[in-house]
């Protein structure tokens, strides 16, 4: 994947569709996450650095503007969708993602918002699930806008980073700079979830329990 990754930003570096391609891909990772867009703002980045091309301010703008639009689109899908129907929410690692942000989300809202931006499942998580608890649309478009901005410099200084250390190896600039910031998001969802605490869990209530098991042996008659 990092290969491919590497191959289509060598293509596509010195043309105009970057642009156009860096603000879908950080669109769409906003509330599908299937490769980081931190990693493609890192490759670019080292790129610039040592080819001239892309030009740098230009993908800074549009992967916040990319982040932020992807951040809407995941709260509204919240919103009128809820979590449950998104099959890597529904995974175990999902799950806990999910009970994480409601967690969040009623302990320290704008903090978490910001901090999930650095953590690929943890940002959707968080959007979706500030859109399925109703949480203040225009309260967390101000937050997501601070966050894109901070997201995207943040991945930027780590392509930086990379580049000043290895730049006279671009691809291997390239991939370090990208497992930097893999790490870095694996870090970071640890700290915030360490500040978070641990999610609520909500036992079922021993009538119901029973009630449940009552049931079944009726409907198996039936």
């Amino acid at each position: 994947m990092l290969a491919q990754l590497e191959g289509w930003v060598l293509d596509l570096g010195a043309s105009l569709w970057i642009y156009p391609a860096m603000y879908v891909f950080a669109t769409i990772d906003g509330f599908f996450p299937p490769i980081p867009s931190e990693s493609v703002v890192i490759t670019l980045t080292v790129l610039a650095h040592s080819e001239g091309e892309p030009w740098l301010p230009g993908v800074l703008a549009l992967a916040i503007a990319g982040a932020w639009t992807g951040d809407q689109i995941a709260y509204q899908i919240g919103r009128v969708v809820g979590t449950e129907r998104f099959g890597f929410l529904r995974s175990a690692r999902g799950r806990k993602a999910v009970e994480w942000a409601r967690h969040a989300l009623d302990h320290r809202g704008a903090s978490f918002i910001l901090a999930a931006r650095y953590v690929p499942i943890g940002r959707v998580a968080v959007n979706m699930t500030a859109g399925a608890v109703g949480y203040p649309r225009r309260r967390f478009m101000v937050y997501s806008g601070i966050a894109a901005v901070t997201w995207g410099i943040y991945s930027m200084l780590i392509g930086l980073a990379a580049a000043s250390w290895l730049g006279h190896n671009t691809l291997l600039a390239m991939a370090v700079g990208v497992v930097a910031g893999i790490l870095l998001g694996v870090l970071v969802d640890q700290v915030v979830q360490r500040l978070a605490g641990p999610p609520r869990t909500q036992p079922v209530p021993a009538d119901d329990e029973d009630d449940e098991t009552d049931a079944e042996p009726t409907s198996r008659a039936a």
